[in-house]
């Protein structure tokens, strides 16, 4: 009731009434300036011998007093007539406007009517306002694009909660299927037991590194950063490296990096996230014998992050769907190597440092990820 009782005259009565009142103010200056002109071109006449009378309306007029007896029956009729005229006006006036104010308030109503009738279910509506492209049809396709947006989003939304419901599934229903043939199992032995413990601790841990992942890509996407300080990408990467080293040893890939200081402005551990995914992803999507190049540079105000490495063929069409959760490229939906959200995090990072974020298949296999951040000062 409170929100009804501060709602005052609709827009479209606030633009008649201030037309109505700039049409009266205007008839009535006019009428006055009238008003005045009659009077003294009427008082501006001849003079007559003194002793002198001339009727006037039905009465004798001494020939001193003519000009002002008719100044004051022109404008008497001035303002007969001009009041008519000045009521005609004034409501010609007010007609006028509440059409002309209809018709031009007619879209902002259709944008009304389809943002009351929008829902998480039928965000597919549109305007799509035609005719002249004036400031309410660019109100109107900004308010399409703004529903784009919100589509995708929710879009997005959907499809996150179903494949992170799909990954929690995946460890849980090995915890649950262990637990119970084990547990059926009368004859089981302590092997078994530690055998099944083994299976439900990497299940566990797994379990645990997603909802890691899924907090940090939750804390980070569409935030501003709380810490923004200048950090060295080259010791970023080093320390990065350095996790990486003895899985890309088992595997045979030669690795490089460029020694170049590289500084950035901000969040050390996001920016240690960053590295961290990028190299990950680059050994864990690479193949046996393979080889990874790892960069770092400054480019007119940006900072630079390139991470190369071989691997499978990525048709051009693929690589932005690699940025999309639950996504690993050339590996299953369930594979047990990843989160499937590593890139997700690398995005959602290098946004929220307004940076940009570059992706482009190698002819011979493999990808090239280049992260630009602003660079320090």
């Amino acid at each position: 009731m409170g929100s009804f009782a501060r709602r005052g005259p609709g827009l479209r009565v606030r633009l008649t009434l201030l037309a109505t009142a700039l049409v009266a103010v205007v008839s009535g200056l006019l009428l006055w300036l009238g008003w005045v002109l009659v009077g003294n071109v009427v008082a501006a006449v001849p003079q007559l011998p003194e002793g002198t009378s001339v009727r006037v309306g039905g009465v004798d007029v001494p020939a001193e007093l003519l000009g002002a007896a008719l100044r004051d029956s022109a404008r008497r009729q001035v303002l007969t007539i001009g009041g008519f005229a000045f009521v005609a006006v004034v409501a010609a006036g007010a007609l006028l406007a509440w059409l002309v104010t209809g018709r031009v308030l007619r879209p902002l109503q259709e944008v009304t009517d389809t943002a009351r009738r929008l829902s998480a279910e039928s965000l597919d509506e549109r305007i799509e306002l035609g005719g002249p492209r004036d400031e309410v049809a660019r109100l109107a396709d900004t308010f399409d694009a703004m529903l784009d947006r919100l589509q995708a989003a929710f879009d997005a939304q959907r499809r996150f909660v179903a494949n992170a419901s799909h990954e929690l599934r995946t460890p849980l229903s090995v915890i649950r299927t262990e637990l119970d043939v084990t547990l059926s199992d009368p004859n089981a032995d302590e092997a078994e037991l530690r055998r099944m413990a083994d299976v439900v601790r990497e299940a566990t841990a797994r379990a645990e590194r997603l909802v890691e992942a899924l907090l940090l890509l939750a804390r980070t996407e569409g935030v501003e950063l709380a810490v923004r300080e200048p950090v060295d990408l080259t010791e970023v990467v080093t320390r990065a490296l350095k996790v990486v080293e003895p899985e890309a040893g088992r595997r045979g890939l030669r690795v490089s990096s460029c020694a170049e200081p590289a500084w950035a402005v901000g969040d050390p551990a996001l920016l240690e996230r960053v590295a961290g995914n990028l190299l990950e992803n680059a050994v864990r999507h690479n193949v046996d014998g393979g080889w990874i190049e790892v960069s770092t540079g400054t480019d007119h105000g940006w900072t630079c992050l390139r991470v190369s490495s071989s691997g499978a063929q990525i048709h051009e069409t693929e690589v932005e769907t690699l940025f999309e959760p639950f996504r690993r490229s050339g590996l299953e939906r369930t594979a047990r190597n990843g989160t499937g959200l590593g890139l997700s995090i690398v995005q959602a990072a290098t946004n929220a440092h307004h940076g940009h974020l570059r992706a482009a298949p190698i002819p011979t296999g493999g990808l090239t990820i280049t992260v630009q951040l602003p660079a320090a000062p």
